[in-house]
């Protein structure tokens, strides 16, 4: 018996996981609730009324109820009256306190009001001239990742902090260029490069940047002039391996090839580091280095058309295409619009820059937004990035590689199969009951009751004890638990987009599974009384733990129904009054007699 309650137990534990697991892709957001209200239930409670008596008093019902919830009940629109369709604010606790009340029995359903949008559209004032960013589709992305836990290391002229970077998170880098710990830019370019990644986002001031919950590592390897050298690049390379980094951006290149570069890069992806390198701008046929070497992800620049930049290499060494601008006019639209420095004044500016430099850090961003989603091994990202890729069909000269970087779809496919422990907890921390708010707000008033049955149950049982020679194992334990409150935890847990009635049944006591897959509060008659235990002393009593597990669910029954006597005695066609109290306590005292007569039954084992 001890092996079937420890195999039960772990089987709803399963359950509870995979069940959470299935609801956590549904969550969404919401601050208000939909209440419906059921007229046919009410009309039968206020005497069989018709309209409009019946309106008015649904309404001040909902009033009356709505007032103990310090709620504003309001009708969703002019056409929702003859429905009854009211909204309140309010939150998943409070969502499960309304279940759970009155209101939940005069209402067909209490749900939450969720907010549906296009997508999440950053409040940055420049964003409208980011056609950069809408043309990777970063927005559907930010859906389901922004960077948060990656580290993309920026290899440049360094980075300053310009305003629109004030929010952005940084770890420590190096200035392989001066040999010092500050990685100040003094040409503008890499500063450029980090907004594209991670600038601030969703700040009221600037632009937006793809990653913006990532970190950035800035790594001086070029001078003020914008040139440096393949030993200060390598290094660099290393330094952002054995440092963390996830990701490394290269938004340099030249002619030749360099063993010691090439083995900073072998290093560096055996380390686990995503590296991606710009083509080259000189319209050639073959990307430059470092974007050639193996490991590394060759990204060709398109202008706002999507067609190839007239600038950009192309060929040998292209692995992706991304928006790096095509500037016209005199208002330089069209190119890539970032917060950097002006290296004259060292000023903060906003300013539009074209190049493969300005496309490898729009790929650098959605692999961070990847590795946020799950997926770590850089031949795996790189194979999401290709895969989700918007094909360009006719492509002989490789202009494109795999095709256009499509942020959404590939966050999208890194997101299959990704949901783990982490997410599981972080969804039971904002929706369950690990969230604080739970237990302030007055969920933990529904296992008062719960609590005090599974107490007066063992009392019980313990002074029981004098008089009843009874056992105390794991069999009398898990019947007395079953008896008394079930499995309580499970109490007022909702999943959305799952049925309910599974959690109900499982967090209910023997004398609610009455009432466990509608829904209802209030005990049925055959199952608040001592006809379950009986039938469980029937069939266990010639088994050697089960007789012991039977025993222990009727004194579990008798201490559930003695509480409910007291705090909760409605029970279907009896009310709440004289007669149901008086069955409740009768059936107690008998659920005592059935365990005395049952253990002092000997019953040849079967």
């Amino acid at each position: 018996m001890k092996k079937l309650l420890i195999l039960f137990l772990f089987a709803v534990g399963l359950w509870l996981a995979l069940a959470s697991f299935g609801g956590l892709a549904t969550q969404g957001k919401y601050d208000s609730l939909v209440i419906d209200l059921r007229e046919d239930r009410v009309s039968s409670e206020l005497n069989g009324q018709t309209e409009p008596g019946l309106e008015r008093d649904l309404e001040r019902q909902l009033q009356a109820i709505a007032g103990q919830y310090n709620l504003k009940p309001r009708l969703n629109s002019k056409f929702s009256r003859s429905d009854h369709i009211f909204i309140v604010d309010g939150d998943a606790a409070l969502l499960a306190r309304l279940r759970q009340s009155e209101l939940g029995k005069l209402s067909e359903y209490i749900e939450p009001n969720y907010v549906y949008s296009t997508s999440f559209v950053p409040n940055d004032p420049l964003y409208s001239k980011q056609w950069n960013l809408r043309n990777i589709n970063v927005e559907a992305a930010w859906e389901t990742s922004k960077g948060q836990g990656v580290t993309v290391a920026v290899i440049d002229t360094g980075i300053s902090p310009v305003e629109d970077l004030k929010n952005t998170k940084f770890v420590k880098g190096y200035d392989f260029v001066n040999d010092r710990e500050q990685a100040l830019d003094d040409n503008g370019h890499g500063t450029h490069v980090a907004g594209t990644i991670a600038e601030s986002t969703n700040n009221q001031f600037g632009v937006a940047g793809i990653a913006y919950e990532a970190s950035l590592m800035p790594l001086k390897v070029l001078s003020s002039f914008g040139g440096g050298t393949v030993a200060d690049i390598a290094e660099a390379i290393r330094f952002a391996a054995d440092n963390g980094a996830n990701v490394i951006n290269m938004s340099l290149g030249g002619g030749g090839e360099s063993s010691i570069m090439k083995e900073a890069i072998n290093y560096a992806n055996q380390k686990g580091a995503v590296i991606i390198a710009a083509a080259g701008n000189s319209g050639s046929n073959a990307a430059a280095y470092p974007a050639r070497y193996p490991h590394v992800i060759g990204v060709s620049a398109t202008a706002p058309s999507n067609a190839k930049a007239p600038y950009s290499n192309y060929g040998a060494g292209v692995d992706i295409a991304a928006p790096g601008g095509a500037i016209a006019g005199e208002d330089r639209s069209g190119g890539i619009l970032q917060n950097t420095i002006d290296p004259r004044t060292n000023q903060s500016v906003f300013s539009s820059f074209q190049g493969t430099s300005m496309a490898a850090p729009h790929v650098a961003g959605v692999a961070a937004l990847i590795e946020a989603a799950g997926i770590k091994k850089p031949d795996e990202v790189l194979s999401i990035l290709q895969q989700s890729a918007r094909k360009v069909e006719d492509d002989g000269l490789n202009y494109f590689g795999a095709g256009n970087l499509d942020a959404a779809e590939a966050v999208k496919l890194a997101s299959q199969g990704q949901i783990g422990f982490k997410d599981f907890f972080r969804w039971l921390r904002d929706n369950g009951y690990l969230n604080p708010r739970f237990w302030i707000d007055g969920g933990v008033v529904a296992l008062i009751p719960k609590l005090l049955m599974i107490i007066a149950s063992y009392l019980f049982a313990w002074l029981l004890r004098r008089w009843f020679p009874f056992r105390w194992n794991w069999s009398f334990t898990g019947g007395l638990l079953l008896g008394s409150v079930g499995l309580f935890f499970l109490r007022g847990f909702y999943v959305f987009d799952l049925p309910q009635w599974p959690f109900r049944l499982m967090g209910s006591s023997l004398p609610e599974l009455g009432g466990a897959i509608a829904g209802s509060q209030v005990l049925n008659p055959f199952f608040a009384s001592v006809l379950l235990p009986l039938i469980l002393v029937l069939c266990l009593l010639g088994h050697k733990d089960g007789k012991w597990f039977a025993i222990g669910t009727a004194i579990g029954v008798a201490g559930c129904l003695g509480v409910s006597t007291v705090l909760a005695p409605a029970l279907t066609w009896l009310g709440d009054g004289f007669a149901a109290r008086s069955f409740l306590a009768i059936n107690a005292l008998l659920c005592v007699k059935l365990a005395q007569l049952a253990i002092k039954t000997e019953v040849a084992p079967t």
